[in-house]
């Protein structure tokens, strides 16, 4: 089986509602849907989400890195050679994660429908019955999050997940204290500032002042390259830490591990490039006795249900964000949300028939 052509459409997913977070505003989704078509009929999909603020990557840089580049260097290739593809990639390009990421997902649909399996039977198979998701709350006014947090509540969700970051720290706090409050004590809360705080002096202000609350854990409460400054902040507070943007590769996870910087690590496809690297990270997490996230770009049913493959895979896989579908007014195809769940098909490949109709429609031309 050979690669023998890739489309490529870049889109752009309508939200319900703005998505709000520490460094951006998004009114809506730009993504990049790849179709990689082979010899003998099968056909998979990819995604690539970049971010400017996480993997380094533009929307535009991106799909005239797919179309110049890389989809020429992975034509004739067999879909189940992920080794050497990634190989080549790498040498193609240096870093580039959303891009590869795109290639990845579609190879491993392909294996999953060409050998007739679900794509977790091919990384580990079925270790979780289903997967429990947040409810994710953008950046707004206390008073607002609060209510939004108590009617997902009533909804049956059981973890919310507060983005905050701002500048005005004591805005964070009447936020998180706010939050607390209306959900009560048995919710799950879980806080990620994206980098926000921007330093452990402003992050232990916060951090001390919440420690009653109840936290799950503290997501990237600084900036990203400053590995030793969460391993000084994990020294100092009772709250479990996650690393986020501060993780791409191996390289990073093993300077979080040798500082002892985090207590878990939230793992991305977008950030690493793919189902094989974020494979990688999740058997060095487990070397080292750390439990590990799936997180989201708020990604549509295609590099959501990758993720979701991924995390139903994996013991040590404690926690998702598959979100994104449910951010959507309108995606690509079906997932099986059951209030605060996710199941899986058992469909070959991703399991998720794609609305090609639905693509065309929200697909533009892009000059590049």
């Amino acid at each position: 089986m050979k690669i023998t052509k890739v489309d490529i459409y870049p889109i752009r997913l309508p939200l319900i509602k703005p998505f709000v977070i520490a460094y951006d505003s998004y009114p809506n989704m730009p993504s990049i849907i790849i179709k990689i078509h082979t010899d003998n009929g099968k056909v998979g999909y990819g995604e690539s989400v970049p971010d400017e603020h996480v993997t380094g990557e533009s929307f535009f840089s991106t799909i005239a890195l797919l179309k110049n580049n890389i989809i020429p260097k992975v034509i004739g290739l067999n879909p189940f050679d992920i080794e050497k593809i990634h190989q080549i990639m790498d040498k193609t390009v240096k870093n580039a994660p959303a891009a590869k990421a795109a290639i990845d997902i579609a190879c491993y649909d392909i294996m999953g429908k060409a050998s007739k399996q679900p794509l977790y039977n091919l990384i580990g198979g079925r270790y979780w019955d289903y997967l429990e998701i947040p409810h994710v709350l953008s950046i707004g006014e206390a008073k607002e999050m609060a209510c939004e947090a108590k009617k997902a509540v009533e909804n049956g969700f059981t973890t919310v997940k507060v983005k905050v970051g701002d500048s005005d720290l004591c805005k964070d706090i009447d936020r998180i204290v706010s939050i607390r409050q209306a959900v009560g004590r048995k919710i799950k809360l879980r806080i990620d500032a994206n980098q926000g705080w921007v330093n452990s002096a402003n992050a232990l202000t916060v951090l001390k002042d919440i420690e009653d609350c109840n936290i799950d854990w503290i997501e990237q409460p600084i900036l990203a390259d400053d590995i030793r400054g969460h391993a000084r902040i994990r020294q100092q507070i009772k709250i479990p830490l996650m690393i986020d943007e501060g993780l791409h590769g191996s390289k990073e996870m093993l300077e979080i591990i040798n500082t002892e910087a985090a207590d878990m690590i939230n793992i991305k496809l977008m950030k690493c490039g793919g189902i094989y690297p974020a494979l990688k990270l999740v058997h060095q997490a487990k070397m080292a006795n750390m439990y590990c996230q799936v997180g989201s770009m708020v990604e549509s049913c295609i590099a959501s249900l990758a993720g979701a493959h991924l995390s139903l895979a994996q013991s040590n896989i404690i926690s998702n964000e598959m979100v994104g579908p449910l951010m959507f007014s309108k995606d690509l195809g079906k997932t099986d949300y059951q209030g605060n769940k996710l199941y899986l098909s058992k469909s070959p490949g991703l399991g998720v028939e794609i609305n090609e109709e639905v693509l065309s429609k929200l697909a533009y031309d892009v000059v590049v």
